[in-house]
């Protein structure tokens, strides 16, 4: 290898790691879902969760409040996000392009829930979600495709799930999350001529989460739940792709890694009247966990490896919803608010 060749290797993998790896758009604090495609979840925006103690969705939300469940239950739900994702372009002045469009990816995300009540006091569940993810694509001619072109983010979970009532006003679960993560991102090279291409493809890793939930009913009316979702470790492994890049390797491994953060979460139900209800809640995630991302590239002529600081911070949540049932109907109306994992001035293009 000439000298020549093996500085453009460096420059390359150095643009790679120092560029934009890793993007997620922003559907709550960071990249967990807020909600997931059921009516006590979407339809409170999210408020209602840890506080479910009436239908199977609470073998994800919370655990324990499957013991309030009468009967064997289960439900099936589809949730749409079309998120809004633009970009100013004038912003940039040192590189020609658009501004890429609305580039958010539109999402259908199924689920599916179901409870067995195993004894008077011991209930099981399972659960199918997608508990995070996103996804856009500005083009290969937006101003900004050296940090980001477009990029996928998904993952499914499978968990399984107890709930155990210890006496009337107390009730615990838990469980365990075994998430699927897939990751792709593309981004372009910038060189003399027509730009090349970086792909990071198929990158994808099993881990597992435990959660755990406790109810605690005041009284008839007033209803206290908790979940607790604990650190994961994610550790992609998949293909790097360099196109158009003249003497730079055609493909190599590639291995990104970061922490999905740890959770907690409590809500309070209060019934009003017998068809009027109030729910608060409030949340922590430990975002600051995330902020150190891990880049490994091998099977090259250079194997760098590099970890990259995104600098972010743990975030908080706060909501309250409003559910009344008139007639055969139930109507409920929910907010709520995560604040930012990441100040402005340290947040990336691909952010």
């Amino acid at each position: 290898m000439t000298f020549a060749e093996q500085r453009s290797h460096s420059l390359i993998f150095m643009f790679l790691l120092t560029s934009g790896f890793l993007a997620t758009e922003s559907f709550a604090a960071a990249f967990y879902m807020p909600e997931i495609g059921t009516p006590s979840s979407v339809g409170t925006a999210g408020v209602g969760s840890t506080v479910n103690t009436f239908s199977a969705d609470a073998a994800w939300t919370n655990p324990a409040g499957m013991t309030g469940i009468k009967t064997d239950h289960s439900m099936a739900g589809v949730q749409v996000i079309i998120p809004s994702m633009k970009f100013d372009s004038s912003s940039s002045t040192t590189v020609s392009g658009g501004d890429g469009g609305s580039a958010g990816n539109i999402a259908a995300i199924p689920s599916f829930f179901v409870t067995k009540k195993l004894s008077e006091r011991l209930h099981g569940g399972f659960a199918l979600t997608a508990p995070l993810g996103g996804g856009f694509d500005f083009g290969d001619n937006f101003t900004g495709r050296y940090g980001v072109i477009d990029l996928e983010l998904a993952a499914v979970a499978l968990s399984p799930s107890l709930g155990y009532k210890v006496n009337d006003k107390l009730s615990v679960g838990g469980g365990v999350s075994a998430v699927y993560t897939m990751f792709e991102e593309t981004l372009a090279l910038r060189q003399a001529g027509p730009d090349g291409k970086i792909k990071m493809r198929d990158l994808d890793d099993w881990g597992y989460q435990p959660f755990a939930g406790m109810t605690w009913a005041f009284s008839d009316t007033v209803l206290l739940g908790v979940t607790y979702r604990a650190e994961m470790d994610v550790d992609l492994k998949g293909s790097l792709k360099i196109e158009k890049s003249g003497p730079i390797p055609p493909s190599t491994r590639l291995k990104i890694s970061w922490d999905n953060p740890q959770t907690f979460e409590a809500g309070l139900r209060i019934n009003l009247t017998d068809d009027r209800t109030v729910m608060f809640n409030i949340g922590w995630e430990d975002w600051s966990a995330f902020s150190d991302n891990a880049i490994d590239v091998s099977g090259g002529a250079l194997n760098p490896a590099l970890v990259l600081d995104r600098k972010f911070q743990d975030t908080w949540k706060i909501g309250a919803a409003i559910v009344e049932k008139v007639g055969d109907s139930i109507y409920s109306l929910g907010i709520s608010y995560d604040s930012s994992p990441v100040e402005d001035k340290d947040r990336t293009i691909d952010m």
